[in-house]
């Protein structure tokens, strides 16, 4: 019954893609990721096996070895925004399998609201709030995994609220005994149930494959995500890369389809994966295309972390430049409840 239900629901998605990409849908907070070591492998890896909040963007590596863990994340985000997020997994039986739950919350600060004439009319606030159910299911012997989640999500700003339903899907095959894994992920099929204005908005629907590999006698992990599959076209000229002439005609950045093709790519590194100390970089190809600024050398794109583990307790940090004048930061504590057990 629950292979069923799983096939069901990837049919689904075969109907129900559409060409959606970042800022031009609603909850777009869905696809940020709070986990610091996940953002210091270049935000959008899916393939990572023995992390709590990992379930969170790929429902199907839910495994085990994640029974009775904690995560709590917290990114110091662009300008005063607040990201936080906590993560839980559980074994429920040994025939059922194993489910987690998720929290994450974006809190905007303090905005400062005005009225048509730019008359100033007092202060809101503004902030998304996500609650996620997850469940994966191990094909029989096989090394196919196969995983959901189940989100709800409220928004609001100032007197306005919208509310709205979420899921994920996704197929995993990995093996202890072998040093790489697939991964396919359709994130965020959902809808609004209330919008703010009556008017129903887009969900930022995703789709990526994930792959990652160890190399035998090197301590390196690499892992790929070419992600937004649903949409080939992601090219958005960056105004800093727009020239004028002495007459005054603007020409725009024209992006080649090589260009157009690595903005679909994510590469991430790990150094010492299954050490007490890790040690981790990543490359976003498409934010570093385009927050780029001519003749000024940026760093976008680029992302590091490490991470360190004492006992029960492990602490993942990460830093992500965004543009010179910006960047953000990254905590992750992980906590292993089981005093039985400790992180691998």
């Amino acid at each position: 019954m629950r292979l069923r239900i799983i096939l069901f629901f990837m049919l689904i998605i075969s109907q129900s893609v559409k060409s959606q990409v970042g800022g031009e849908q609603v909850y777009q907070f869905l696809n940020l990721s709070t986990s610091a070591r996940q953002i210091a492998l270049g935000g959008e890896v899916l393939n990572i096996m023995n992390d709590v909040s990992q379930p969170l963007w790929n429902p199907a590596v839910l495994n085990d070895d994640l029974d009775r863990k904690l995560s709590v994340n917290y990114t110091n985000y662009l300008a005063g925004i607040n990201l936080g997020s906590l993560s839980y997994a559980t074994k429920i039986s040994r025939r059922f399998g194993m489910m987690h739950t998720n929290i994450t919350y974006l809190d905007y600060g303090t905005i400062i609201g005005a009225d048509e004439q730019g008359i100033e009319t007092g202060n809101f606030g503004a902030n998304d709030l996500a609650i996620t159910l997850g469940y994966s299911y191990n094909f029989p012997r096989t090394n196919i995994y196969a995983g959901v989640n189940f989100k709800f999500i409220n928004a609001a700003i100032s007197n306005f609220n919208s509310f709205g339903v979420a899921a994920d899907f996704s197929i995993l095959y990995f093996s202890p005994f072998q040093p790489f894994s697939f991964t396919l992920v359709a994130r965020n099929l959902g809808t609004q149930i209330k919008s703010f204005t009556g008017s129903e908005e887009d969900i930022p629907l995703k789709v990526a494959f994930g792959a990652s590999y160890k190399l035998q006698y090197v301590p390196l992990k690499w892992y790929l995500t070419i992600d937004n599959l649903q949409r080939w076209n992601l090219s958005v000229p960056n105004p800093s890369n727009q020239t004028s002439d002495l007459n005054g005609n603007i020409t725009q950045e024209k992006i080649s389809f090589l260009a157009n093709t690595f903005r679909h790519f994510i590469v991430g590194a790990e150094l010492f994966p299954e050490s007490l100390i890790n040690v981790r970089l990543g490359y976003n190809f498409k934010r570093a295309a385009e927050l780029k600024l001519q003749n000024v050398r940026t760093f976008s794109g680029i992302s590091f972390g490490f991470g360190v583990q004492m006992n029960r307790f492990k602490l993942n940090y990460a830093y992500s430049k965004f543009h010179s004048a910006s960047n953000a930061s990254t905590f992750s504590l992980e906590i292993d409840l089981d005093t039985r057990t400790r992180f691998r």
